[in-house]
C-alpha cells in the first residue's frame, strides 16, 4: 500500500507556479509602464500548458479536482459526506438548510450544495479530458499517467451514477480549444457505462508491471467492478473475476492524502471539527426517542470498525452541542485532520467478490469471504495511527454465521459493507441498488419516520440535478427521481 499523492501535491505547486511565472515574464520589458502593470499570475494562458511541464501541471490539477469533488476542501464538503447524509451514515447538526434538505430526503431543485457537488464531479472529468491529450503529446513515455487520468474520469462518472438522478447532462471537451459541448441527458445506466469505458481505457494503458502501472491498473479493476455492479446483478460474475486476490491484493489502496497547506480531511472537518454532521443512528433526538426505520445504528451499534463517542464538555459532565447549538455531538475518530481516505481498495475488491457469491445464492461462500476480512481486518482510516483508534483485531470481530435465507443474506452483506466503507461514498449507491436489483423498496431501505428537525422524512432516493443546469437547452430537469 502506498499513497498516490504524497510528494505529487508538493510538485503541483512548484509546477503551476513555474507555468504562471513563465506567462508573467513573457510580457516584461524595461519600460516603467510595463513594470507598473498589474498581472494576475494565477490566470494561465491555455497555450502555456502545451509543453512537458504544462502536461505535468494538468496532470496534477486533476488530483486537486478529484479531492474537492469527493472529499471537499477547507470550506465545503465533498460527495462522500453529502451522499452519506442523504443515506443513513450522517445526520445534520448544522444551521444550514441545505444540510437539512439532504438529511430529510427533501432536496429542492435549487439546493446549492447539490449544484456544487455535480459541478465539482464534472470538473474532474474536464480536468482529466484536458490532461489526456497533452500528456500524450508531450509525455508519451509516461502512459501510466494518461491511464491515471482515465481512472480519475471513471471515478467521477461512477460517483455521479451512484448518487444523482436519471437525466444527467454530460459533455466532453478537448484541447486545445477547451470547449465543452452542451451535454445530452444521460440515464444512470448510461453514466455507469461511461465509467466502465473510462476504467477500460485506464486498464489498456496501465499495462506495465512497475509500481506506478500496478497502482493504476488495480484501481481501474476495482472501479470497473463497482461500476459493473451498478449496471445490474447479471454483471456480478464479471466484476468478481476482475478483482481476484491475484489481481487486487487485500492490502491494496488508492488513497487521497491531505496536508495542512493543500487541504485537510473534510470528513473530520465537518464532523469532529465544525460539528455540522453527526454520526447517523436509528434513534434520533437528544432524548433518543425518535426511531428512524431502516437506518443502520452507526452510532449506537458500537461496531469496532466505526469508533464513535458523544463529545463531552471540558467540565467532564455535559455533552457538547453541535454547530446548531442544540444537537448532542456524536463524533468518530475514524478520520483525523490529515488521515488518508481509500478511494479504491483491496477491501472493496473482497466485498465485490462477496456480493457475487450473494447474487449466486452461495451464502456460505459469501460468509467465508466476510469472515476472512474479520479474521485479518484491513487497516484503514486512522486505525493504528497516533491520535487514532487502536489497530483493528480479529478478537473484536468474531465470525459470522452463514444465513439460511436470501433476505437474511442480503441484510447481512449490506450491513457488513456499510461498516467497512463508512463515509467512502458507497452507501447511497448501495441503497439504490437494493431497490433496483434486490427487490427492496424505498420504504424499507431509506430512513423513514419522524425527523428530529420536525415533520417526516421525504421520498428522495438520489440527488437532483439543479436548476443551474437549465442554461443547457438540452436539459429539462431530471428525467425521473427513481432509484
Amino acid at each position: 500500500m502506498r499513497s498516490i499523492f504524497n510528494g505529487r501535491r508538493r510538485r503541483a505547486t512548484a509546477t503551476l507556479t513555474a507555468v504562471a511565472a513563465a506567462t508573467v515574464l513573457h510580457g516584461c520589458s524595461d519600460t516603467a509602464d510595463t513594470l507598473l502593470e498589474a498581472i494576475d499570475p494565477d490566470v494561465i494562458n491555455p497555450a502555456a500548458t502545451q509543453s512537458s511541464e504544462g502536461a505535468q501541471a494538468l496532470y496534477i490539477g486533476s488530483f486537486h479536482r478529484l479531492r474537492v469533488a469527493l472529499l471537499g476542501n477547507t470550506d465545503t464538503s465533498g460527495d462522500y459526506v453529502w451522499s452519506g447524509l442523504l443515506a443513513d451514515e450522517w445526520s445534520t447538526s448544522s444551521t444550514f438548510i441545505q444540510n437539512d434538505e439532504f438529511d430529510q430526503r427533501k432536496i429542492v431543485d435549487n439546493n446549492s450544495a447539490a449544484t456544487a457537488l455535480y459541478r465539482n464531479l464534472n470538473r474532474v472529468r474536464t480536468a482529466a479530458n484536458q490532461a489526456i491529450p497533452v500528456l500524450r503529446e508531450f509525455r508519451p513515455a509516461e502512459q501510466w499517467k494518461i491511464a491515471e487520468m482515465y481512472l480519475h474520469r471513471g471515478l467521477a462518472e461512477m460517483q455521479m451514477a451512484q448518487d444523482f438522478c436519471n437525466g444527467m447532462p454530460i459533455s466532453d471537451g478537448t484541447l486545445p480549444e477547451y470547449v465543452e459541448g452542451l451535454g445530452q441527458p444521460q440515464s444512470v445506466a448510461q453514466v455507469f457505462q461511461r465509467a466502465v469505458a473510462s476504467f477500460d481505457s485506464a486498464l489498456a494503458l496501465a499495462s506495465g508491471t512497475d509500481a506506478n502501472n500496478l497502482l493504476v491498473a488495480r484501481g481501474a479493476r476495482v472501479g470497473k467492478a463497482r461500476a459493473l455492479l451498478g449496471l445490474g446483478n447479471d454483471k456480478a460474475a464479471e466484476a468478481a473475476a476482475l478483482v481476484t486476490a491475484a489481481n487486487v491484493p487485500t492490502n491494496y489502496a488508492y488513497e487521497q492524502t491531505f496536508t495542512l497547506t493543500a487541504g485537510t480531511n473534510n470528513i473530520w472537518g465537518q464532523n469532529a471539527s465544525s460539528r455540522r454532521f453527526t454520526v447517523g443512528d436509528s434513534l434520533e433526538g437528544n432524548a433518543r426517542n425518535l426511531r428512524v426505520a431502516n437506518a443502520i445504528p452507526f452510532f449506537s451499534a458500537r461496531d469496532p470498525r466505526l469508533p464513535v463517542v458523544y463529545t463531552v464538555s471540558s467540565n467532564g459532565r455535559d455533552t457538547t452541542k453541535a454547530q446548531d447549538g442544540f444537537t448532542f455531538s456524536r463524533t468518530t475518530n475514524l478520520y483525523g485532520q490529515l488521515t488518508t481516505v481509500h478511494l479504491l481498495s483491496g477491501l472493496d475488491a473482497r466485498l465485490v467478490e462477496a456480493e457475487a457469491r450473494l447474487i449466486a445464492n452461495d451464502f456460505a461462500g459469501m460468509t467465508t469471504i466476510l469472515n476472512a476480512l474479520r479474521a485479518a481486518p484491513p487497516q484503514y482510516g486512522a486505525f493504528g495511527q497516533q491520535g487514532g483508534p487502536a489497530a483493528l483485531t480479529a478478537a473484536q470481530l468474531p465470525p459470522l454465521t452463514a444465513p439460511t435465507t436470501r433476505d437474511a443474506a442480503i441484510d447481512l452483506y449490506f450491513r457488513e459493507k456499510a461498516f467497512w466503507t463508512f463515509s467512502r461514498g458507497q452507501r447511497l449507491g448501495d441503497l439504490r441498488r437494493l431497490i433496483r436489483f434486490y427487490g427492496r423498496t424505498a420504504a424499507n431501505t431509506f430512513p423513514t419516520g419522524t425527523h428530529y428537525r420536525g415533520g417526516v422524512y421525504g421520498t428522495d432516493v438520489n440527488i437532483p440535478i439543479t436548476t443551474q443546469e437549465l442554461t443547457n437547452p438540452n436539459f429539462k430537469g431530471c428525467t425521473d427521481r427513481n432509484a
